[in-house]
């Protein structure tokens, strides 16, 4: 039995990917998919907003520079009842000094902030971690 080791399956887990840039979600889209986890994304705020009480995602990566609704009015907004539970990662293009990192860590469910370019491996493992699932397990070529 390989999955007594009580980790979640990637597959029953829905990541929320938030990123205005359609490049980006699409690189990002397709690392987490490949980790075997399901996805749904929105490009601003207003769809984010929506697309997370709608669907109730186990984990959000949030870009913080969005049209409609900066990410610090998103995060503030999904602090509320219905999405407050819900798992954040950051994810930033824009240069973030320490007290405004520190500042956005203080949120309740901001888990972790990263910046882009995104590395993938980072990413993924810092999903896994959150949301307490394994890699699948990599054939042998």
């Amino acid at each position: 039995m390989e999955n007594s080791s009580g980790f979640g399956r990637p597959a029953d887990k829905l990541v929320l990917i938030v990123d205005d840039d359609e490049s980006v979600r699409e690189l990002i889209e397709f690392i987490v998919k490949k980790e075997g986890f399901r996805t749904e994304k929105a490009s601003d705020g207003e769809e984010a907003l929506a697309k997370a009480r709608a669907v109730n995602p186990d984990i959000i990566l949030l870009d913080l520079m969005l049209p409609r609704f900066g990410g610090f009015e998103i995060l503030r907004e999904l602090q509320s009842d219905e999405t407050g539970g819900i798992p954040i990662i950051i994810i930033t293009g824009r240069y973030t000094d320490r007290s405004t990192s520190d500042m956005i860590k203080q949120e309740p469910n901001v888990k972790d902030f990263i910046e882009k370019p995104v590395k993938p491996q980072i990413l993924t493992a810092l999903i896994h971690k959150f949301l307490n699932t394994q890699p699948p397990i990599k054939k042998a070529a």
